[in-house]
């Protein structure tokens, strides 16, 4: 190996002068808003493997702090004028006061689209 003002080849020329120091700024990024919530649309999916239906033409219910409970029924005597009433009962439904609230609000607005439709309820 040849030298070259005392420098073998494997050594490179580097200048002594100190580099400059530059001050880096810090850059603050923006900070970026949450992204926005995606509007999804819920689904809600009957299952009716297990539903049965049946025809009630009497309807009672009582509640207590805790729970509305309504029966639905048969009347099969059609003979009004003759003695006592036998309704067989076929359902029982036990809900919640907040249940019972939300049923109220569907059925307040089922019956007002029908008494739009075909005229108000007689009793």
């Amino acid at each position: 190996m040849t030298q070259k003002n005392g420098q073998s080849n494997n050594q490179k020329n580097t200048s002594t002068k100190p580099a400059k120091a530059t001050k880096a700024k810090a850059v603050k990024p923006e900070p970026t808003p949450p992204p926005e919530p995606v509007a999804t649309e819920r689904r809600v999916k009957l299952d009716t493997s297990r539903m049965k239906s049946s025809y009630c033409n009497v309807c009672n219910a009582t509640s207590t702090r805790e729970e509305v409970v309504i029966n639905f029924g048969l009347n099969q005597s059609w003979d009004r004028t003759d003695g006592d009433l036998e309704i067989e009962i076929a359902h029982r439904v036990i809900m919640s006061p907040h249940a019972a609230s939300k049923l109220r609000e569907v059925l307040n607005e089922l019956i007002d689209e029908y008494e739009g439709r075909y005229g108000s309820l007689k009793d």
